[in-house]
């Protein structure tokens, strides 16, 4: 089969389309014909070359060389394992499988769960790593609670639109923070208020939320600790290495020391049972990607410097089935 593999460390060209063999799938897992896959920061954060969060992403996260990249998966059931029992062949199903930017994947069944009839295999390849890590992000790192006031600083990237979603469907009123070119995707995508930072700093507006979900950004915890309620939390999801490591290392410190809780949200978990939420999150209409473009499979490198370069809005998806496939 055909997959992306990436040789060395370097720019996004190291990223090269090979034949390699095709999995077989153990008896507990699915073989998936792959449809589509998408970009996730664990695969573009390798080509932040310059930079520390880069090199740290490539050489001590992923560990990534000689392999295949990608997570993200939406496709049809080509194979099952002896003891799989809730999935059948022909079974359109998303979910994750390392190794995605190929022509098959082989993963647990508990990895996947069935596509909803009316999303597509690309939008719902461009969902589970991104809505796990928004997911657990507002619901467990930040007890998210109906009513509360909740900021999302980097609202228009791949974490923080299904951020803004999932934060409605729990009843919050959100405020989304992003450039000026994104208001009015934030908008359409269920945001109560929408803030452009390069006009508004929301750490010296005045105003104050009980929770604060931080996928982007360059803030200290000082701006965050104003921005937050007496009993705030703020979960710090992303953005600058300055803003992780002080999440990281003076987070806890922080919330001892007063009421204002500040932690940080490592790589998301996949259970089958937070898949399963956002699976009838996507079926209600609750939950719908904002897809910015979608590249072929052998045209990952540019994918790559699309995301890299050009900051993407939602979700770039690797479209990988041929189109007489369903793709």
């Amino acid at each position: 089969m055909k997959a992306i593999v990436y040789t060395r460390y370097g720019p996004p060209e190291v990223l090269q389309l090979k034949e390699v063999e095709k999995p077989t799938p153990q008896e507990h897992q699915l073989l998936v014909k792959v449809q589509a896959s998408s970009i996730n920061a664990l695969d573009w954060r390798r080509f932040e070359k310059l930079t520390l969060l880069g090199r740290f992403m490539n050489t001590v996260v992923i560990k990534a060389v000689n392999k295949i990249p990608g997570i993200d998966v939406a496709g049809t059931v080509e194979a099952v394992g002896s003891a799989v029992t809730a999935f059948k062949p022909g079974d359109a199903v998303f979910g994750v499988a390392p190794g995605a930017f190929a022509e098959y994947v082989a993963n647990g069944e508990n990895k996947f769960a069935l596509k909803p009839a009316h999303v597509s295999f690309a939008a719902a390849a461009a969902v589970p790593v991104a809505a796990f890590t928004a997911l657990q992000g507002l619901r467990d790192k930040g007890q998210i609670q109906a009513g509360q006031k909740v900021l999302i600083v980097g609202a228009s990237g791949g974490v923080g639109m299904f951020a803004v979603q999932i934060a409605k469907a729990y009843g919050a009123e959100v405020t989304a923070v992003c450039s000026t070119r994104n208001l009015d995707m934030a908008r359409a995508i269920g945001a109560d208020h929408v803030m452009d930072y390069t006009r508004e700093d929301f750490s010296k507006n005045g105003q104050q939320y009980d929770l604060i979900l931080a996928v982007n950004g360059h803030h200290s915890l000082r701006d965050y600790q104003r921005a937050l309620s007496p009993q705030g939390i703020c979960v710090v999801a992303g953005g600058s290495v300055s803003q992780i490591l002080q999440a990281m290392l003076l987070g806890p410190v922080v919330s001892r020391a007063g009421s204002k809780k500040i932690g940080f949200q490592g790589i998301a978990t996949t259970p089958q049972e937070d898949l399963l939420v956002i699976k009838e999150l996507l079926a209600a209409g609750q939950l719908a990607p904002v897809i910015d473009a979608c590249y072929p499979l052998h045209e990952v490198v540019q994918a790559m410097k699309y995301v890299v370069e050009e900051h993407a809005r939602g979700k770039v998806v690797i479209t990988v089935a041929q189109p007489e496939d369903g793709a």
